[in-house]
């Protein structure tokens, strides 16, 4: 999701700092990051027929919709079939996907009309390196906050950047900021960089802002902190310690890097004692999103850049209760800007779907036009 790095207007680098206070270390082995109002790819333009505003205000509520959705494709055939077919935002190249699809070239300039299509890939390292077998790979988090500093981090995570935006990818779903002391092999495990929440900060930070800075929409995950939850939600449900313990250690990464700009956010599969109630995991509840959103109930900063649900067809936390033509509405009800799952067989199912919400009131025109537009922005599209 980006071809840059945008997050809110409101959100700027000022002398190192963004305007909310929050210092940002200088890393002078890449280029530094351009706000929204410097980016000459992003400035504000008067209102023409590309800028965001108008583009907004020509779609179509299916057009719409379609923005708000990213899909896993087999191959270079299935993502420009759906893209052609649908318009949708976003594809996600996955462990399946034949990986011809990155090396050939097909993906850059892959377009919804005027609109750029995100092209996403889970590129953590360590165990989650979906891209190895074309030459992408590092450590595992927990190894690099053991072997580097944050500065070599951040390096090694622009040089993965500038790899990937060669490759024409624009979104990587990493870094992890969990924290947790988990096994190495377990669901977070070595995927985490520390069991310290001031650890995960610190290299959290750095690996997102080497991928930023490379170009790379760095997504932080998984909100509001899976490191200490009972199982794994790829098999089933998920509880976490309560709210008020993740308060004092999962959350507290999140008080700090939802301020940084320029990065995404993840909301996990997570049932939150004191946050969701029993039934309705954090990726699908209004209540968890909204607290990142607007930063209430955890002392953090209200969050401006692109949320994401995690995968909502091959999680058995979300499958085992709700067919993707109902989870997905749930999560963009809920206030995600992006429903993501693993295959294209259902989007037109899930848009008719959307539609019908929109239609009797349970997604808002309000949310949805909010939505799109924080994606454009993530595209590098100008502002009118």
């Amino acid at each position: 999701m980006i071809f840059g790095a945008v997050l809110a207007s409101a959100t700027l680098v000022v002398g190192g700092c963004t305007t909310s206070g929050e210092p940002e270390p200088a890393y002078s082995s890449a280029p530094a990051y351009q706000s929204s109002s410097s980016a000459s790819s992003s400035a504000v333009v008067a209102a023409g027929p590309g800028c965001i505003s108008t583009v907004v205000d020509k779609l179509s509520t299916r057009r719409k919709l379609a923005q708000m959705l990213m899909v896993g494709v087999k191959d270079t055939a299935d993502a420009k079939a759906i893209v052609a077919k649908e318009r949708i935002g976003g594809i996600f190249v996955g462990s399946w996907t034949d990986k011809a699809i990155l090396t050939s070239g097909a993906v850059k300039g892959l377009s919804a009309g005027r609109i750029p299509v995100m092209v996403s890939v889970d590129q953590e390292g360590g165990r989650v390196s979906r891209l190895k077998a074309i030459g992408i790979d590092s450590p595992a988090p927990r190894e690099l906050a053991t072997t580097k500093t944050p500065k070599q981090v951040h390096d090694l995570a622009f040089g993965i950047g500038k790899q990937l935006a060669a490759l024409g990818v624009t979104v990587d779903f990493a870094p992890v900021i969990d924290v947790s002391d988990q096994d190495a092999d377990t669901v977070i495990g070595d995927r985490s960089f520390s069991n310290d929440p001031v650890v995960v900060t610190k290299y959290g930070r750095a690996f997102a802002s080497g991928l930023r800075d490379a170009g790379i929409l760095p997504v932080l995950k998984h909100f509001p902190g899976h490191g200490h939850g009972s199982g794994d939600s790829h098999t089933g449900t998920v509880r976490t310690p309560p709210l008020s313990e993740l308060m004092t250690s999962d959350l507290v990464p999140w008080r700090t890097l939802a301020r940084m700009p320029g990065v995404a956010a993840m909301v996990g599969h997570l049932i939150v004692p004191g946050l969701t109630g029993d039934e309705l995991p954090a990726s699908v509840n209004p209540a968890a999103i909204s607290m990142l959103r607007t930063g209430r109930g955890y002392n953090g900063p209200a969050f401006h850049g692109v949320i994401f649900s995690d995968d909502l067809s091959g999680m058995a936390a979300i499958t085992e209760k709700y067919p993707i033509e109902q989870a997905a509405p749930m999560a963009l009800a809920a206030g995600s800007d992006i429903a993501l799952w693993l295959t294209t067989d259902k989007v037109s199912a899930v848009l008719d779907a959307l539609e019908k919400a929109v239609a009797n009131g349970k997604l808002s025109m309000e949310h949805v036009d909010a939505s799109v537009t924080r994606i454009l922005r993530a595209k590098k599209m100008p502002r009118c």
